[in-house]
């Protein structure tokens, strides 16, 4: 059991790497274009890993099935557009998941349409890393859009609430609290509390499904 364990932890690196990797860098690179240079003198403008990944909400995301990385941090002050610019930066994240999501699904239906994947334990590997990478992607697409702080859909909503400080304040600290909550309350249980595994899946199999694979 441990040994196969290993083996699937070893199958959903590349892809939480590669999304992680992305949706970091995309918050820092639209931070950077709309202004503020603070992502840049941190050195976040870039596809290097360990630059975006935080060592203890890596090992969570593995161990537990939700983690974190470095927040990208930027300063309101230098936008050119201070509330069209935050929820730029904001959807930059979750957005690039999609797109690679969407491109990691063209090529592996290329790929499976030129390869025999079952041919060799080999080209199961392949197929299982490829697929992987590709609801991933998606999963973190979906999960930082919802509405709960410290995920991105918290600024979707929350933006506009800003004019009364202790209410916005207020559900910025619980909020982070709920969710905590919730996805301690589903570890523990095993019953999702945040039901959004059946999204994924369509989108998954249906652009899959859009792009050829079968």
């Amino acid at each position: 059991m441990e040994s196969f364990n290993l083996a699937r932890i070893l199958k959903f690196l590349p892809g939480i790497i590669l999304g992680l990797t992305v949706h970091e860098f995309s918050h820092a690179l639209v931070a950077h274009l709309c202004g503020d240079s603070t992502s840049k003198d941190q050195g976040r403008v870039t596809m290097n890993p360990l630059k975006h990944i935080d060592t203890l909400g890596f090992i969570m995301l593995i161990v537990a099935g939700f983690g974190w990385a470095k927040p990208v941090q930027f300063n309101e002050q230098n936008l050119h557009d201070p509330k069209a610019d935050v929820i730029k930066i904001a959807l930059a994240g979750p957005l690039s998941n999609a797109v690679i999501a969407m491109i990691l699904s063209v090529l592996f239906s290329i790929f499976s349409s030129v390869v025999p994947v079952y041919h060799s334990y080999g080209m199961q590997v392949v197929t299982e890393v490829f697929l992987y990478a590709i609801y991933i992607n998606w999963g973190l697409f979906i999960f930082n859009l919802i509405p709960l702080p410290p995920l991105d859909g918290s600024h979707l909503l929350f933006h506009r609430l800003r004019r009364y400080p202790a209410l916005y304040e207020g559900l910025y600290k619980y909020g982070s609290l709920l969710l905590f909550g919730l996805l301690i309350a589903t570890t523990l249980t095993k019953i999702n509390f945040l039901p959004i595994w059946p999204l994924i899946q369509f989108l998954g199999e249906g652009f899959l499904s859009l792009v050829g694979y079968r």
